[in-house]
Order: C-alpha cells, then sequence, then structure tokens
C-alpha cells in the first residue's frame, strides 16, 4: 500500500479545489466562514450544483449514476470538501440507503429511488434505533404485519435524525419473532407523508432540533418499498452500519478544526503573547495531531482493503478513534476561547445576526460544538459496542 498521492491524485486534488472556489455561493462561503449554522437547504442546494457537474454520488458506480471514483478520489474530495467550508451533504441517501438498494434493490427500486438520492431532491432520514433497543438493536420491536399487498407498521423509532424534515426514511422492522432476534428483521423505505406518522422533537443539548422520536400507528407500506428478502434484513443493515461508523470518524472535519484552533491560537491573550506559545496548549494540539495523523493512515489502509476485497471491519476502527479525536479537539477550543465560548444564543449562529462579534474567531460557535461532539461516543453504536466488534471482527477474540 503506497500512502503517497500521485501525479493523478494531486491533479484531481486542483481540479476538485477549482471547482469548489468557482461553484461554492458567496453566502455559503460567507455562512461557512463566519461560524454559522449549515441548515439541509443548503446542504441541498450544494448538492444539486455537485449534481448538476456529475459528481452527486462519488461512491457510485457510473452506471447507476456515480461517479465511479475509487476510494482514495472519494477521499481526496471529503477532504477538499471540509477544509473549504461547503455545506455537507446529509449521508443518509448517498453514503447509507444508497448503496444498500443499488446492492440489494429490485431494478424498478433502483430506477425509483437512486436518480433523486444521488442529485439530492429527496431527503432520508434512518429508522433504526428504538426506545429499548439501541446499542441492542436486535431487540428492536416496531413490527410489520403484512396486509394484502402493504406492511402495516405500528411501533416508535428514537433518534431520529431529520425525520421531520425527510421524504423518506429506511426502516428496520420487525416481521416475525420466531428463532433469534436477527432473524426476523426486513428493511423498509417508507414515504415520511404516509397516514399515521407522526414525530415528537428531541431538543439536544446545543439547543438543536435534530433529533426525533418517530411514531408509526397503523401506518401502510406497500410490499414493493421492501428491501431484499423479508426477515434477512440484519444483513442489510450491517452493510450500512459500517459506512455509517465510518462516516462518524469524521476525518475531515476534525482535519478543518484543527485549522480553527489554530487561528484561535494565534489571537493575542491579555499579556500581549498568542495561545500558540504556551507550551501546554501546544502539547494538547501536537498530541491530537499525532492521533489524527494516525488515523488517517488507518483510513488509507481500511480504503485500501476496501479495494482489495479484503476489508474487515475497519469502520469500527475509525468509529472508535475518530469519535475521541472529534471530542478531543472541541474540548481545545473551547479551552482555547475560554469564557468567551460559554454566553452563546442561538440565534447568534444564523446568517443576519448583527451584534458585534464576542472574542476571537469562531467563538460564537465553540460551545454548541463541544455540546454536540459528547454524542459523538454514543451515536452509530456506544463505544462500548465497537470495542466487542473489534475484538470479534478484527482481532478474532
Amino acid at each position: 500500500m503506497d500512502l503517497q498521492e500521485t501525479t493523478a491524485d494531486r491533479a484531481f486534488r486542483d481540479e476538485v479545489r477549482a471547482f469548489i472556489a468557482a461553484n461554492l455561493p458567496k453566502d455559503l462561503k460567507e455562512k461557512s466562514e463566519a461560524g454559522y449554522r449549515m441548515h439541509v437547504a443548503d446542504g441541498q442546494r450544494w448538492h444539486k450544483i455537485l449534481a448538476n457537474h456529475g459528481w452527486g454520488a462519488p461512491g457510485w458506480p457510473k452506471e447507476i449514476g456515480g461517479c465511479g471514483w475509487e476510494h482514495g478520489r472519494q477521499y481526496i474530495w471529503e477532504e477538499e470538501m471540509a477544509l473549504a467550508g461547503c455545506p455537507p451533504l446529509s449521508p443518509f441517501a448517498v453514503k447509507m440507503v444508497g448503496p444498500v438498494i443499488a446492492a440489494f434493490g429490485t431494478p424498478e427500486q433502483k430506477a425509483r429511488f437512486l436518480p433523486s438520492a444521488a442529485n439530492g431532491e429527496h431527503l432520508w432520514c434512518q429508522g433504526y434505533s428504538e426506545p429499548n433497543a439501541g446499542s441492542d438493536l436486535a431487540t428492536l420491536r416496531t413490527m410489520a404485519v403484512q396486509h394484502g399487498s402493504s406492511y402495516v407498521v405500528n411501533g416508535v423509532k428514537i433518534w431520529n435524525s431529520y425525520g421531520h424534515q425527510a421524504d423518506w426514511m429506511f426502516a428496520l422492522v420487525r416481521t416475525s419473532t420466531d428463532g433469534k432476534s436477527q432473524e426476523g428483521i426486513t428493511v423498509l423505505l417508507i414515504d415520511m407523508k404516509t397516514k399515521g406518522i407522526s414525530h415528537r422533537p428531541i431538543i439536544t443539548i446545543d439547543g438543536s432540533h435534530i433529533l426525533n422520536e418517530v411514531r408509526f400507528d397503523n401506518v401502510e407500506v406497500p410490499l414493493d418499498n421492501r428491501i431484499g428478502e423479508e426477515n434477512k434484513g440484519w444483513t442489510y443493515a450491517k452493510f450500512l452500519l459500517g459506512n455509517e461508523r465510518a462516516l462518524i470518524a469524521q476525518i475531515s472535519q476534525s482535519t478543518k478544526l484543527v485549522r480553527q484552533i489554530k487561528k484561535v491560537g494565534l489571537q493575542e491573550l491579555t499579556d500581549g503573547s498568542p495561545l500558540i506559545d504556551e507550551s501546554d496548549f501546544r502539547a494538547k494540539l501536537a498530541t491530537i495531531e499525532v492521533e489524527l495523523e494516525a488515523l488517517r493512515v488507518t483510513n488509507q489502509r481500511v480504503l485500501f482493503e476496501a479495494k482489495t476485497g479484503s476489508a474487515g471491519n475497519g469502520g469500527a476502527i475509525l468509529k472508535s478513534k475518530g469519535t475521541f479525536i472529534s471530542q478531543a479537539l472541541s474540548e481545545l477550543l473551547l479551552e482555547a476561547v475560554g469564557y468567551y465560548g460559554s454566553p452563546w444564543q442561538m440565534e447568534a449562529l444564523e446568517q443576519g445576526w448583527n451584534q458585534p462579534p464576542v472574542g476571537p474567531g469562531y467563538a460564537k460557535n465553540a460551545m454548541p460544538l463541544y455540546c454536540r461532539q459528547r454524542a459523538n461516543t454514543i451515536e452509530g453504536g456506544t463505544e462500548e459496542i465497537q470495542k466487542n466488534v473489534i475484538a470479534k471482527q478484527v482481532l478474532g477474540l
């Protein structure tokens, strides 16, 4: 495995940078640079710009509307997107359900769902966790009973991201109680406008409404919206979770955060010296940078293994280490801005806030970011679950 970028890789990186510089809307660039919040509409708007250029689905084969890029190019693209402050694309369509439909869906499902996923037209959400089935996902109890040409779904999903705005949900439901719990699970694609679906907002500690509790009361889902075979959904779910855990590693986002912290570190303290001159602060940042570089190399190894067909469960490794790095960086940013990071208001994170800035750059989002990153070691499978996966599937214990 060669870790050095080739001449072709460097040329592609230059191409991505040039495209972003020429096509990222000015207002979105300004929102990013000022530390304002990006919304779903911002991501969809940027996604359509990318799709018009043929870059809407980097990881997909060309024959289903993707770019056909190998993993190295995908990584370069994602890194440059993050460093340039581009609105993050919703991962649920392109990174999660899209590959599942491409791998296990019928020709009709591919024709129906993949184009709108690749161009950002439809927003998807995930229906996995339940009030009593989170890390132990196989204990889920949302039932789907076949009735004629439809399934009738009843139950509750929780920690659902963007369900109040999504067009579609990919959900795990129970279609059988026989045998092992993993054997009675099915994947359904559910139109979020269907009668009987309601949601309750969950406001997180950073003041945001992203998460929801979604309830299904006699919701009818056509049999044609089932992915693959009935009761085989656990296999498809594991395929999808590997992608989700690699996403939560946030390598590109952490790289950008390192740059932001260095900018804050160049601000002068009350004694006139920059924070970066403080040996304790500099040592903390250097330690995290070394760990981030090691994670980047590990990510390249995982990508190489995927390319050669020898992939193990690298997603669990990336997720485990990446979440701790992202948390450490958010904590260091909060430490850097000091008390300026505490008295924040949600309105101050919106474009159009016209009050004078408080403190050094990025102070306005230091506390919300710190609060949000606390969830990293829980979402997508808790840290304890990741260690179990690594022990069993990577170390063979």
